[in-house]
């Protein structure tokens, strides 16, 4: 017999939150919508900026939809989620990060209308899941191949990458610095054509305009000669990469040296120099006459290597040491003593100049820079970051194309012929899984609807002349966003690496489906008392 008595069991302690079941739902969907819905007027050539200020009073103005979201302070979970979809899109492609995010809140939106006519997250989530596969699918039908050598079409991706910042006289220059150094950097293997975006150094400097931004076939190294007579150009630079100090040898830690005349001392500063005398005779023989040190250089090393004519900088970070090697063909040397004219790289000049009033290192003229330098200017800080921003998705872009060889058009062209099939393809599903494959087909539509609200257009009209178009086998069709009529975006120049739309697609269904499926948030134990939050974070 059941004891009406029985006292009630506390599993958690008291203070903790929780939230159950479709509560947990709702209030998840709504933090992750917010997320999208604040990055939405952002998207396409027309999208309006966002100012971002700090407690210390900082600005980063932008419209790079993951730059938003990692200076946003966000504290609910669920809309953290959304700001990793930027990131992996950002570290996959480089590109298509407010298109990730956009559509992954209106895949949301879509389940929350099916959650609310009772059908099961699970069912929607494989639903969901059923209509990625399938978009992934007819995205790969409807790509086009093309020739990584053909310059002209690459100009074209960067150019819709770069639509919207700048003017188009300063865009047309930008187009060909980005073309000529992921060219550079791109390495051909036996699996295809490989690309490490790193190798392509930013360097920002305000001053001048953004017209003066230069590509440098080579690499800029913040940092001065060491020595006031040392040369401040160097042609046919023979290169020397070393990582260790040029610095007498110290004795061991433990070792005890005692001088007990002034003819000892002398003797011990004598063999100090000649130790650095020989160093630099064995630079000199080989042949070098510019020296970039990883660490140290002793100021009588110095002296010696301004006496020979050698130009030296020291404390050169590692990454650009390693980026100088590959630019200029040295290895980079551990030791002095095996030194060898084989270890040396060549550039055809070395020079010292100020730029805006700092004294930097220009490496230029390298034979075949596997690492160059990308010289960014701009009028103010603001500017100069934001087209740094904008160099990077170009060149995420262009490496996309590069190693995939596949493209698109762009203008909402592929969303509305994915929506297009994925409708017949939900007609052929059997259960309610039609319905969310319906719901993503809607979902889809989200990029092209916005890009018109973004315009000034009408975003209905705009769809129903952009589906009627698909539906008469313009495959292309796509929003012109300048003369707001529908055009064959392919032959408008209007294009896209394949891999922005397959990833953004990819990552945004995981992150819903992930999101939908959760019907219980609970405060974690790990949090300390200071930590706790009164409630569940809101946004």
């Amino acid at each position: 017999m059941a004891d009406n008595n029985q006292q009630p069991i506390f599993i958690l302690p008291e203070g903790y939150k929780r939230q159950m079941g479709k509560d947990a739902q709702r209030t998840n969907i709504m933090a992750a919508r917010i997320v999208a819905e604040t990055i939405r007027t952002t998207l396409g050539p027309k999208g309006m900026d966002k100012m971002l200020v700090d407690t210390l009073g900082d600005v980063v103005i932008t419209n790079d939809g993951v730059t938003i979201l990692k200076e946003m302070e966000i504290e609910h979970p669920a809309a953290k989620m959304m700001v990793e979809i930027a990131e992996t899109q950002e570290e996959e492609v480089g590109d298509g990060t407010t298109t990730a995010v956009i559509l992954a809140g209106e895949l949301l939106k879509r389940a929350e209308d099916l959650l609310d006519q009772e059908i099961h997250p699970t069912i929607i989530a494989h639903g969901f899941e059923m209509a990625a596969d399938k978009a992934a699918e007819i995205l790969e039908k409807i790509a086009i191949k093309i020739n990584p050598d053909e310059t002209e079409m690459l100009e074209k991706i960067v150019k819709t990458a770069m639509t919207g910042k700048g003017s188009i006289a300063i865009r047309e220059k930008l187009n060909k610095i980005i073309v000529s150094a992921v060219k550079e950097v791109a390495e051909k293997t036996d699996e295809g054509i490989v690309i490490d975006v790193d190798n392509i150094k930013l360097e920002k400097k305000t001053g001048g305009g953004v017209s003066d931004t230069e590509l440098i076939k080579g690499i800029t190294i913040d940092k001065e000669r060491v020595h006031s007579e040392m040369p401040k150009t160097v042609k046919d630079a023979k290169i020397l990469v070393i990582e260790t100090p040029l610095e007498a040898k110290e004795t061991g830690s433990d070792t005890q040296i005692r001088i007990n005349t002034p003819e000892q001392l002398k003797a011990f500063i004598a063999e100090e120099e000649n130790q650095l005398k020989d160093m630099v005779e064995k630079i000199k023989s080989v042949g070098a006459n510019v020296v970039f040190c990883q660490k140290g250089i002793d100021d009588v090393a110095q002296h010696f290597l301004a006496k020979e004519g050698i130009y030296a900088c020291r404390r050169v970070k590692r990454s650009d040491i390693e980026k100088l090697a590959k630019a200029t063909g040295a290895k980079i040397v551990s030791t002095i003593d095996d030194l060898s004219e084989s270890d040396l790289g060549y550039a055809g000049l070395v020079e010292e100049r100020k730029i805006s009033g700092e004294a930097m290192t220009f490496v230029r003229n390298c034979k075949n820079p596997k690492a160059v330098t990308i010289l960014i200017r701009g009028g103010t800080e603001h500017v100069v970051d934001e087209v740094e921003r904008a160099i990077q998705d170009a060149i995420g872009d262009l490496a996309s194309v590069l190693e995939n060889s596949k493209i698109v058009a762009g203008g909402g062209a592929p969303e509305i012929e994915v929506a297009k099939e994925i409708r017949k393809f939900a007609a052929s599903l059997g259960g309610r899984e039609q319905l969310a494959a319906q719901a993503f087909a809607d979902a889809m539509e989200s990029i092209p609807r916005t890009l018109a609200e973004n315009a000034g257009l009408d975003p209905i009209d705009m769809l129903v002349n952009l589906k009627a178009a698909h539906e008469e086998g313009k495959l292309w069709a796509g929003i012109d966003i300048a003369k707001g009529e529908i055009v064959d975006m392919l032959n408008g120049d209007v294009i896209e690496p394949l891999k922005v739309k397959t990833q953004a697609i990819k990552s945004a269904s995981e992150v819903a489906i992930m999101i939908l499926r959760i019907d219980d948030v609970i405060a974690a134990g790990k949090l300390s008392k200071d930590n706790m939050p009164q409630s569940m974070p809101g946004m």
